[in-house]
């Protein structure tokens, strides 16, 4: 299977979240080719993209592991080629 970009968001409700967050994205570092994250402290919620260069398999890994935290939302674009 060949690689892809993607691009994922990810949206955290909760901040007792975030950390589990972190530990998820660092054990899939070397996919990450990229993350901004924006704290909206108005709205109580974080923000963040990363964007990846890995099989759709890992990278559907990853999100789904993301949307499996409580307080987290992910969705993934995988680019076509």
């Amino acid at each position: 299977m060949d690689k892809r970009i993607a691009v994922t968001a990810i949206i955290i409700d909760d901040p007792s979240a975030v950390q589990e967050v972190n530990d998820v994205l660092h054990g899939y570092s070397n996919i990450i080719i990229g993350r901004m994250g924006i704290p909206y402290r108005e709205r109580g919620i974080s923000v963040i993209s990363i964007t990846l260069d890995a099989v759709p398999d890992v990278i559907s890994s990853l999100t789904g592991r993301l949307g499996q935290i409580k307080g987290v939302s992910a969705k993934a674009v995988i680019s076509k080629k």
